[in-house]
């Protein structure tokens, strides 16, 4: 007995060494928001990934970007899977976060119907506009996102550089996502700046509905979501964020090779599991689902969006696009292996 208790005895004390220490699961608090432009997280969570990696990820589910950038700057979230328009906020009010990855980009496009759809019939949407308010007495009404999400800014953006009519030809309506595809469906709304899969249910449901732009059009290269992080979480846990990096970057070629495999698990956490899964993954194969890993791709067109937002004072503080990005973790982890130096 004496032997094997010695051994047992020397195992022990060799566990206790540094870098010998039994592997631990490393928790960090995950803000996200239930839509498709997130799937990397819900793809990775639903394929076990996570779990395999060691990796405990603590999820709180919000409805808005801006009730996300209050819980940041109360510090009760670790790493963030929202749009860039709320990263940007977040970082220009002094929030200490990091964009780390792109997840999709283009994915805002503008549905119509009825008679607004209608009036697209062989005009541009200059004319467009013009015809249905003088056909109908009355602007077009478009609902969309909060004022300052990418949605919003896009659309925004699109009737000001792209269009080169006025706001007030038109009247945007900001509500939640759930109230949008209702609003669009009830005839409330003429049109919605809006994302899948609510471009793909409501042309799905309603005849008269199509849409009439694409987010490449609207804004071309138009950033989306995205990861981010504190600074102080990239700093504590390097390892940790290192394998939530890769396995995002491996959900990414899911969605791209496989939609079909993604498809249950991003119906878990988007619609409230009430959206049937053929819809969702009619949506994840959609002109508008582009997804993305490479935050270089984003950048530029981040940017664009930035002098936008701070021009028409959506945006009250400028930000450092340099200093909201940080590459060199994408770098790292996307490097081939044989590329790598010691």
């Amino acid at each position: 007995m004496l032997p094997i208790l010695r051994r047992l005895g020397a195992l022990l004390a060799l566990s206790c060494l540094p870098g010998l220490a039994p592997a631990q699961n490393t928790t960090l608090e995950v803000g996200y928001m239930p839509i498709l432009p997130v799937a990397q997280l819900f793809v990775m969570e639903g394929e076990g990934w996570t779990e395999e990696a060691g990796l405990e990820l603590d999820l709180t589910r919000f409805s808005s970007g801006p009730a996300m950038v209050q819980a940041l700057a109360a510090g009760d979230l670790d790493v963030m899977y929202f749009g860039i328009g709320p990263a940007m906020v977040a970082r220009a009010n002094g929030v200490p976060i990091k964009v780390l990855a792109a997840s999709i980009k283009e994915q805002i496009g503008l549905v119509a119907r009825g008679e607004f759809a209608e009036s697209f019939d062989g005009l541009d949407p200059k004319a467009a506009i013009a015809r249905f308010t003088e056909e109908q007495g009355r602007k077009p009404k478009i609902a969309t996102f909060p004022r300052g999400s990418v949605p919003d800014t896009v659309l925004r953006y699109w009737l000001a550089e792209q269009v080169g009519v006025d706001m007030d030809s038109v009247d945007i309506v900001a509500m939640g996502a759930d109230r949008v595809q209702q609003a669009l469906l009830a005839g409330a709304v003429d049109a919605a700046s809006i994302l899948e899969p609510i471009l793909t249910t409501v042309t799905e449901r309603d005849d008269s509905a199509k849409v009439i732009v694409r987010g490449g059009d609207m804004l071309p290269n138009q950033p989306g979501a995205v990861l981010a992080a504190r600074e102080a979480v990239l700093k504590e846990h390097p390892q940790a964020m290192r394998k939530l990096l890769e396995l995002h970057i491996r959900a990414t070629q899911v969605l791209e090779e496989e939609p079909s495999r993604a498809a249950p698990h991003v119906r878990e956490f988007v619609g409230k599991r009430l959206v049937p899964l053929a819809t969702v993954e009619a949506a994840l194969k959609s002109p508008s689902s582009n997804y993305l890993s490479d935050p270089h791709e984003i950048i530029d067109a981040t940017r664009v969006m930035r002098d936008f937002q701070t021009q028409n004072g959506t945006l009250k503080k400028s930000v450092d696009i340099e200093a909201l990005f940080d590459t060199q973790l994408y770098d790292e982890v996307s490097q081939p292996q044989g590329d790598q130096t010691s």
